[in-house]
Order: C-alpha cells, then sequence, then structure tokens
C-alpha cells in the first residue's frame, strides 16, 4: 500500500513537471504560451513572455536621413548660389559649385579652390561647417553604420561559401565576430572608393597617377592641401557624391577598428577571468550576502563583474529595485508583491 502511495506521488510530481514545461514549450506558429504565475493564495495569472521580454526595436528611417541632407544641401546651395560674386576661386557651373562648396564644407575638406570672399558669405560658411559636421557625426554616420550591419550576412555568406552553414551559424558567426566583418566590409568599400577616385582624377582631370593619388589621399583624410583638386564641372559633379561617401567610409572604418581591438581585448580578460583559479579570497568577494556560502547567482555576478561586463553599481541599482518591489521582504518575487 505505501508503494502504491509513492509510485502515485512520483507520478504525480513527473505530471506536474511536464505540465509545467508544456507551458514554457512555443507554440507551432512560433509563438509562445501563456505562463501562469501563482501568488500566495493559490491563483494564477496569465502572463505572456513575448509581452514582457520584447526589446523595443530601434528603426532607422532613411527618409529622415534624405530629408536632411536635402535640406542642408538644399539650402546651402542656395544660400551659396545667392551669395555667388561673393566666392573666389576655380568656377565651373553656378549651382553645381555651389553643391559642391557645400561638401567640401561639410566633409571639412577645404580644398581652398572656393572661398568665401566677404563677410556674409564667410558667416555662411562658419555656420555650415558645424551644421554639417553635425549631420555627418549624428545622421550620416547612423546611416552608413545601419547599411553594413545590414550586409554583414551578405559578407559572411560570401566568405564560407563552400562551407555548409545553416542560416542559424551564419547569424552566429556574425554576431560572435560583429566588429571583424563590421572592418573587412568597411575597407573593401574604402578601397574600392579610393581606386575610384584616382581612375577618374587621372583620366578625368588629367592628373599625373601619383597627383591623382595624393589628391585622393588628402581628400579622403579631410587634410585638402588645395594644390590639386576638381576643376572640371564633371569632376565636381563625381566629387559631391565621392567626397561624401569616401569621407564617411573611413571614418567608419577607423571606428569598426577601434571597436575590433576592445572586442579582442575584452575576449581576452574573459579568458584569462574565466582560467584563473578561484582562491578563498575569490569566495569571499562573491559572497555578496555574507552567509559563508557562495550560489551559482553570486558566482556568475562575481565573474561578470571580474570581465567588466556590469559594475557593482549596476548589480546595486538592480537589487534597489529588488527590494522596493519585494513588498512582504520576504527576499523573493510574488503576484502578492506586484499588486
Amino acid at each position: 500500500m505505501g508503494g502504491d502511495e509513492a509510485r502515485q506521488s512520483l507520478l504525480s510530481e513527473h505530471s506536474n513537471e511536464k505540465n509545467d514545461l508544456d507551458r514554457r514549450k512555443p507554440n507551432g506558429n512560433g509563438s509562445e504560451k501563456e505562463i501562469n504565475l501563482k501568488g500566495q493564495n493559490g491563483s494564477e495569472k496569465a502572463l505572456y513572455p513575448q509581452c514582457i521580454d520584447a526589446k523595443p526595436q530601434a528603426e532607422f528611417h532613411f527618409r529622415a536621413v534624405f530629408l536632411w541632407l536635402a535640406a542642408y544641401l538644399g539650402g546651402g546651395s542656395i544660400c551659396f548660389l545667392l551669395t555667388d560674386n561673393e566666392i573666389k576661386g576655380i568656377k565651373t557651373n553656378e549651382f553645381l559649385d555651389a553643391i559642391y562648396f557645400c561638401v567640401v564644407t561639410m566633409t571639412t575638406v577645404g580644398y581652398g579652390d572656393l572661398v568665401p570672399d566677404s563677410q556674409v558669405s564667410k558667416l555662411l560658411a562658419c555656420i555650415y561647417v558645424f551644421t554639417g559636421m553635425a549631420l555627418v557625426g549624428l545622421i550620416l554616420s547612423k546611416a552608413a553604420d545601419y547599411i553594413v550591419e545590414k550586409q554583414e550576412i551578405i559578407l559572411v555568406k560570401t566568405l564560407f561559401k563552400g562551407a555548409n552553414f545553416g542560416p542559424e551559424e551564419l547569424s552566429k558567426e556574425v554576431e560572435t565576430n560583429k566588429a571583424k566583418y563590421k572592418f573587412i566590409l568597411t575597407a573593401s568599400i574604402f578601397l574600392v572608393l579610393m581606386i575610384a577616385g584616382t581612375i577618374f582624377l587621372y583620366f578625368i582631370e588629367n592628373l599625373d597617377f601619383v597627383d591623382a593619388l595624393y589628391c585622393v589621399c588628402s581628400t579622403v583624410t579631410t587634410l585638402g592641401y588645395g594644390d590639386k583638386s576638381f576643376s572640371t564641372t564633371v569632376g565636381r559633379a563625381f566629387a559631391v557624391f565621392w567626397i561624401l561617401s569616401s569621407t564617411i567610409c573611413l571614418a567608419q572604418s577607423f571606428a569598426y577598428l577601434a571597436e575590433l581591438y576592445t572586442e579582442k581585448r575584452r575576449r581576452s580578460l574573459a579568458k584569462m577571468v574565466l582560467a584563473r583559479k578561484l582562491s578563498l579570497l575569490d569566495l569571499e568577494a562573491a559572497d555578496l550576502d555574507g552567509d559563508h556560502v557562495v550560489s551559482a547567482t553570486e558566482f556568475v555576478l562575481y565573474k561578470l563583474k571580474e570581465m567588466g561586463k556590469i559594475s557593482q553599481e549596476d548589480i546595486l541599482v538592480v537589487m534597489e529595485i529588488f527590494r522596493q518591489l519585494d513588498f512582504d521582504q520576504s527576499g523573493t518575487l510574488t503576484e502578492a508583491d506586484l499588486r
């Protein structure tokens, strides 16, 4: 009789565990079932994990980027077109020169082939150089980063074309080496832009190879010495797009290179922390609640702190929120605490 009761108890526990797992399994359509949490009074409350865990995705809209860029170039072109007689230098088409001057100003290339020659035009140039730098730094660089992230998966597919990688493996590879693939992609695009600019200057602007390369290098690094620049109508039409894309591409390449270096250092630190043997001092430091026993949670938090993933301030802030929610001071959160 006692054996039957024990067997029945085990079956009941197994059934409860199965039901608990079933509540956490996703449905056939990919969505998760609702999870029931029991409060102290035994009542159940349905929670939808997709609602709780859903993180707001910051959407990027290219329309806003184009509008800002059009407003800057349009407004600047009109202003510098109206003050065309107050700008001296090598001129081609009035409207094209105005757009070209805006791009050279916003990217801080500043060749000197077109320069303000009156107080009004100089004040306009002062305004447009700062607004242009802000536009490049805050909006256009973000747009470039968004485009690069979208193209990362294509790059990985190309690099691992012979390997039998599924979508999950590709996504994991991209996520693991995000900075590396960003740098490879931007550096490759930048190299293409360098070659295109050199070829264009050689054939269209009739510069020799060294001068063409010299002009390209002084442009993309925004040095803009000014002794070599775009002086033809076709050249300046090309320069409007080329200068903007090449300078932003170089800036993004250096940003991704710095990110890659930081990521490698972080991984090296993580490996060192995880490989280091635990000492008694570590146990004392990991014992957050001072009960002379280190739980799995305390151990994870301690290692994350060592790896620089989180700080003591982060833990204190989260613990303070927990204490505020723990209304009955039981050390756990229940449905009753949330009421």
